[in-house]
């Protein structure tokens, strides 16, 4: 094939012709709309300082998980598709060997959609073409307007939340805010993952340093809680509107304060076993909702990956290698404690994800349908994917309608996919909404408000955007 199946207009959309009709009308409506990624990971030092993109390999297939497991998968060393074992052109002769690996995969499709609409690549890839590709694309980094600042004006990103470390300055955040010559926002998030979790192998020195810094000279279980809410209102200072989570299970614990200062110190002091980690996270969990709730952060919940499934690839290559997976979780229990005090709390938002999808009808749509604070995580990481996104519309609208959706979560790394992802979600909701118009379940000018508030008035909603 010549040219790239990523410019047909009717991509993702339905294949019977008249909901596919009602579709195109309803994508055009949101097509243009500015783009609200109220969750990622874009470094904001990449967009402050304008720093060029690197050679194609480093850009998209080294660091993007997604695109080096299932080469992994295939027999290949995940060490062929790191620098410094292979260069740039090597890893990408790799890759474009690979290619057909990835037909019908969520990346395949982003990926596809990026050589076409960002860097002009009509060819396919295949080991022909790797060179050629390869030495087109790296034209295209090369030249001057092809920077994050300028892409991030091209892309129209109107709101952009990065994730960030509790102890982090900010000071990428605080320029760009600063600057008159940058029109868009780049919001910190909090993500005290390696201050809760005592299972991190960092956690003692995290937590020591978190004291030293930021406790107003107090120490202890009570200096570790003041840092935490210091440290909040620091980033809220700064523009944050979320504090992230990142945590095994969305199990929360309201311990009494004796109880909470006992375990804090066992596992301070190096003796907390598996039960105290869980009983830890758990506790903190609730004490974040419980600051969530005073401070007006919108608190949002990612749990159920077993992290570093394969000892022998974390001990070699590190985390966020592609060995994460995920496992069942329940929320209806989980979740309660925090519910029971916080669910119909004033302005307290509480987004819930999850990689379990059995949870979509079940536990998630009912929660979201009852108690005001909650509201529907988009589908992310292994259900960010076109069918994956449809079974969750399904899943969750009978009960709790359109209302209780975050809004689309790119949840990415890979700034040039950023587009792509959010025409990947806007073509999907579209879709949805054509099949319910032509099944008489919603007028059409019904669906044509609906599809903008799903793709652009609630993650303002959600986010206090």
């Amino acid at each position: 094939m010549n040219v790239s199946i990523a410019a047909h207009p009717d991509r993702l959309l339905p294949a019977d012709p008249g909901t596919r009709s009602i579709a195109r009308s309803l994508l055009e409506r949101v097509q243009d709309l500015p783009i609200i990624s109220p969750h990622g990971h874009v470094d904001a030092a990449i967009i402050e300082q304008n720093t060029p993109f690197p050679d194609p390999a480093t850009l998209l297939v080294s660091p993007d998980h997604y695109v080096t497991r299932l080469i992994h998968a295939s027999g290949i060393g995940l060490e062929y598709l790191q620098p410094p074992t292979a260069s740039p052109r090597e890893i990408w002769r790799l890759f474009c060997a690979a290619w057909p690996l990835f037909e019908g995969t969520a990346s395949g499709y982003w990926l596809r959609t990026q050589f076409d609409s960002v860097f002009g690549l009509r060819k396919e890839l295949d080991p022909e073409t790797a060179d050629a590709s390869f030495d087109a694309i790296s034209a295209k980094l090369a030249e001057p307007g092809f920077r994050p600042r300028e892409l991030f004006k091209d892309f129209n990103i109107e709101v952009l939340a990065t994730t960030d470390d509790p102890l982090d300055g900010l000071e990428a955040h605080a320029r760009l805010a600063a600057d008159p010559s940058f029109h868009g926002r780049v919001l910190p998030t909090f993500r005290p993952d390696a201050y809760i979790n005592i299972a991190h192998p960092a956690w003692n020195t995290s937590v020591e340093r978190l004291i030293a810094q930021a406790a107003d000279g107090e120490t202890g279980y009570r200096g570790y809680i003041t840092a935490l809410e210091n440290r909040r209102r620091y980033f809220i200072d700064h523009g944050a509107v979320s504090a992230d989570h990142g945590v095994r299970t969305p199990a929360t614990l309201k311990l009494e304060q004796s109880d909470a200062e006992a375990l804090f110190d066992r596992a301070r002091a190096g003796k907390a076993d598996d039960r105290d980690r869980d009983a830890f996270e758990a506790h903190m969990m609730y004490q974040m909702a419980r600051m969530s709730m005073e401070d007006g952060l919108v608190m949002t919940v990612h749990p159920g990956s077993f992290r570093n499934h394969h000892h022998p690839t974390f001990e070699t290559f590190g985390a966020d290698t592609g060995h994460d997976i995920p496992f069942a979780i329940n929320y209806t229990e989980a979740i309660r404690p925090v519910l029971q005090d916080f669910g119909t709390a004033e302005d307290f938002h509480l987004v819930l994800f999850t990689l379990d999808e059995t949870v979509f009808s079940r536990e998630l749509a009912p929660l979201a349908g009852f108690y005001p604070s909650v509201y529907l995580g988009a589908p992310w990481w292994f259900l960010d994917a076109p069918d994956a996104m449809l079974r969750f519309r399904s899943a969750v609208t009978e009960t709790a309608g359109f209302s209780r959706s975050s809004g689309f979560i790119d949840d990415t790394r890979a700034f040039c996919s950023i587009p792509a992802r959010h025409d990947a979600s806007r073509r999907i909701e579209a879709s949805f909404l054509a099949r319910l118009v032509a099944e008489h379940r919603v007028t059409e000018e019904r669906a044509h408000e609906l599809i903008v508030d799903v793709v652009d008035s609630s993650p303002r909603r959600v986010f206090k955007l």
